[in-house]
């Protein structure tokens, strides 16, 4: 007989925005609490009594006493410290309570997932519909299917001038498995990462996962988000063990040009035990002039580069599940025991979409750019419009479809019935709950003073929550003129 749960709560009053931003977190200070009483029944325990506590670094201890006749008995609940360590993704979250908000007819325009809305290209498609009714279902090898990973190689050398071979190609249930897992074959305890700022939400907590410390490293929107090579060099220690590197990037759309990725790597060269994990997941989502470059190709950098890629953005395969890993065998394999133990190999169906998906032309071919292009429009229509407005910052995206905008102008403004603009948090929560648009603030990818907005929407979605949030920030004034 299943057993029943039930929930009893104590709120405090939230306004709209702050119940969808998922604001009574106890895993993140910044959030307000709320305090939850949870009250289990079983069959196979007459009552169950249980108290909790919340300490300080998140422990929850509870004791049980189990009744007929047995002596009390204490069940430890705690959990490990570095899960507890690991901070719950902003953006899944946000992502998730804004689906269940729309669904529940609430009109919320989600500008925060960074999911294309386009449909997978017919070509893959079929490919994998193709592959359910040829009987491709089972279990593949665990590194991946021998033709994925060799179209992969070729893939690496005809576009990205790097060269490897099947055993040095991991294919992972998505691009983030693949970086954890990377993180977690390379990092010993106490080891640091070192990551760039604005940066993907997981980054820093996949390092805490490893018992890593994550060494964040301030960028500027005035410089377009890139990364000073003098400041990572004055930064390195002889714990520095891997350096993170997203181009373009996500969240700011910024493109790393050739020459700055030069210096970057001379200063690498110095550090024998830096690795550096490349993270290309948007390489094929680039506006010229910009252009990609692998950091693996230049000299010296092949043997200590871990490069990441997939399927999920540029080919709008996000539910399809498939990334990979390329790098020197030592650490691909390494790599791969650890997937061997916790999910064994990638979805036989992705793994023959993907293999069309190469198949495309280079860089996906006609489908790919005719996405590109209007991501293009997308970007072009957002910067013209919220240039517009008094007080924003903008860095142009090179690339990725994110608009990293600096809101900090209104920050200190007081609205009637909301309150005081203190953060990126609460603006989003004004927008959010004056507007309807859901954004993601800066503060969970390293600069509180930006909110991202993904034009991975339709234009006409994205001209309707320009109005809305232009009409939402016209109530505001900033504290002290700039």
């Amino acid at each position: 007989m299943a057993n029943s749960l039930h929930t009893s709560s104590t709120v405090p009053r939230l306004g709209f925005g702050e119940q969808f931003l998922g604001l009574n977190s106890a895993s993140d200070p910044s959030f307000r609490s709320l305090s939850f009483t949870y009250q289990f029944r079983s069959m196979s325990l007459k009552s169950l009594e249980s108290t909790r506590q919340l300490k300080s670094q998140g422990e929850i201890s509870a004791v049980v006493r189990a009744q007929g006749g047995l002596d009390p008995m204490q069940v430890d609940i705690s959990l490990s410290p570095r899960v507890n360590s690991v901070k719950p993704s902003k953006t899944v979250a946000i992502t998730d309570q804004a689906t269940a908000l729309a669904l529940a007819g609430v009109p919320v325009i989600r500008l925060a997932a960074g999911e294309p809305d386009f449909d997978t290209p017919a070509p893959i498609a079929d490919a994998g519909i193709n592959a359910i009714r040829e009987g491709y279902t089972r279990y593949t090898p665990n590194a991946g299917n021998l033709d994925i990973r060799q179209a992969i190689c070729h893939k690496l050398k005809e576009e990205n001038g790097i060269s490897y071979t099947p055993d040095q190609i991991l294919v992972s249930n998505g691009a983030k498995q693949s970086i954890v897992q990377a993180v977690l074959a390379v990092c010993s305890p106490g080891d640091e990462v070192i990551i760039p700022a604005p940066f993907w939400v997981s980054y820093p907590e996949m390092a805490r996962l490893a018992d890593a410390t994550p060494v964040i490293l301030p960028t500027s929107i005035s410089k377009n988000f890139l990364l000073d090579p003098k400041l990572l060099e004055s930064k390195l220690t002889e714990k520095s063990r891997l350096l993170i590197l997203c181009s373009p990037s996500n969240p700011t759309g910024s493109v790393i040009p050739k020459r700055l990725l030069e210096e970057i790597a001379q200063v690498v060269a110095k550090h024998p035990r830096l690795l550096v994990l490349s993270d290309e997941i948007y390489e094929h989502i680039i506006y010229a002039p910009a252009t990609h470059t692998s950091f693996a190709s230049l000299p010296g950098m092949w043997e200590r580069t871990l490069t990441v890629n997939g399927f999920s953005k540029a080919f709008a395969m996000t539910g399809w599940r498939l990334g990979y890993l390329a790098g020197p065998k030592h650490f691909v394999a390494a790599c791969g025991k650890i997937q061997s133990q916790f999910t064994s190999g990638a979805s036989s169906i992705a793994q023959k979409a993907a293999v069309a998906a190469l198949g495309m032309g280079y860089a996906g071919g006609e489908a790919i750019s005719t996405m590109v292009k209007a991501f293009r429009d997308r970007r072009d229509f957002l910067v013209k419009s919220f240039g517009e407005l008094e007080g924003l910052k903008i860095s142009e995206p090179q690339g990725a479809f994110y608009l990293f905008i600096d809101f900090s102008y209104y920050y200190g403004a007081d609205v009637e019935g909301f309150g005081k603009i203190e953060n990126s948090e609460s603006l989003c929560r004004y927008l959010l709950d004056k507007g309807q648009v859901a954004l993601v603030p800066g503060s969970a990818f390293g600069d509180d003073s930006c909110v991202r907005i993904s034009y991975a929407a339709s234009l006409t979605t994205l001209q309707a929550a320009v109005e809305r949030i232009k009409k939402a920030l016209v109530s505001l004034r900033p504290a002290v003129p700039v």
